[in-house]
């Protein structure tokens, strides 16, 4: 098998493309940064807007699906402090792929990348105590695209 991925979060938007793997058989290891573009407000205006993967086995005569996996925008996004590194660790994702029957086709290890890849322009208020002070203060965080390991 020469499997290979596409990953996108709106399909008609944009899809990034792994390159084939062509030593891994069932076991394929692309250790491949892929980016993904969406639109800027999708996250706040569609809560089921998901990072997908589709995984394919590549073939002479066709493309044969072998199963996709799909991670929820609002599981991945961060809102932490930009300026410190310890509020965006990467963080290791492993989620189930399914085959287009339902059925478990095996595993999928996602890598999300600090802050500055994944972060969402949301505002928060949160409290801080400050030499025995109490001071209110607003964050508010950038936005931009997104990039996943896979």
């Amino acid at each position: 098998m020469r499997p290979y991925a596409e990953v996108y979060v709106e399909k008609d938007h944009h899809v990034a493309r792994t390159h084939v793997e062509d030593q891994g058989g069932t076991n394929p290891s692309w250790n491949e940064v892929v980016k993904v573009k969406f639109h800027e407000h999708l996250p706040e205006t569609d809560v089921l807007a998901a990072v997908n993967v589709d995984i394919y086995a590549h073939g002479h005569v066709r493309e044969k699906p072998v199963g996709s996996a799909r991670v929820l925008l609002c599981d991945v996004l961060k809102g932490g402090d930009a300026s410190e590194p310890a509020d965006n660790p990467i963080q290791c994702m492993t989620v189930q792929v399914w085959r287009q029957s339902g059925r478990p086709q095996g595993l999928l290890n996602l890598w999300v990348p600090p802050t500055g890849r994944f972060l969402l322009r949301r505002e928060s208020l949160s409290l801080r105590v400050k030499e025995d002070e109490v001071e209110d203060q607003k964050v508010v965080d950038g936005a931009g695209g997104e990039a996943v390991k896979v």
